[in-house]
């Protein structure tokens, strides 16, 4: 069952890794970008299924470490951070297809942005993290280690691509932001201030965050919950 769900989460990672980036520029000019978008999408679809299915079937065996009680409130803190980081990823987001890439004006870090050039990812890459940290079973660090691996490299080949398609807008827009989150502010790349405009991400981030706690809680402890 082990080596099912690993299969399955080699799968998700690795169609999402080959579809966004060395297939989607063929696949885009022989298919078209919207039946491309809907090949990526099913597959996207299928692949997480066939995780989620396999991840139900492994049973949560023994685990190699438990995070002891106190890091209960410090792994909600870094999951109220990364809802934080994916909501305000959606909003003014240059990273996202748009038409006219390439003419537009490169504009000031703001928001989440300000924080790091890849919210989304780095969102996916804290969950990750907490979800090692606190439970450390078979079943949790095969998932938590791909979608690590697929946020990780996913943000390294977004900026690769981003150079090649949109070009200097991009090159410019990767100098006023940062990989590493914080990088940018502490640098002077990015202004303190530009953050206050992450507020509608930080009151639906709290939100979610509010909602998935909830979520969490009739299951078990902080630590047991967040960890499986």
């Amino acid at each position: 069952m082990t080596a099912s769900l690993a299969l399955a989460t080699l799968a998700f990672v690795g169609t999402h890794l080959a579809l966004s980036h060395p297939l989607r520029v063929r696949l885009v000019g022989q298919l078209g970008e919207q039946i491309f978008q809907l090949l990526y999408s099913a597959v996207a679809l299928v692949t997480l299924i066939w995780m989620i299915l396999a991840w139900r079937a492994v049973r949560n065996s023994f685990p190699l470490w438990a995070a002891p009680p106190w890091a209960g409130p410090v792994a909600s803190g870094a999951m109220l951070v990364a809802c934080i980081l994916l909501v305000g990823s959606f909003f003014r987001n240059p990273a996202f297809p748009h038409p006219g890439a390439k003419r537009r004006p490169v504009r000031a870090a703001s928001g989440v942005f300000a924080v790091t050039r890849h919210p989304m990812n780095m969102a996916f890459m804290l969950w990750a993290l907490t979800h090692v940290a606190l439970w450390g079973s078979p079943r949790n660090l095969i998932v938590a280690g791909g979608i690590f691996v697929l946020a990780l490299v996913g943000s390294i080949g977004q900026d690769g691509k981003k150079l090649d398609v949109v070009g200097e807008p991009w090159r410019q827009w990767m100098e006023r932001t940062s990989f590493v989150p914080f990088a940018a502010l502490l640098t002077g790349r990015a202004k303190w201030r530009a953050l206050a405009e992450a507020w509608p991400a930080v009151l639906i981030g709290t939100l979610l965050w509010l909602a998935i706690t909830w979520f969490h809680a009739p299951e078990a402890s902080p630590i047991t919950a967040l960890g499986r």
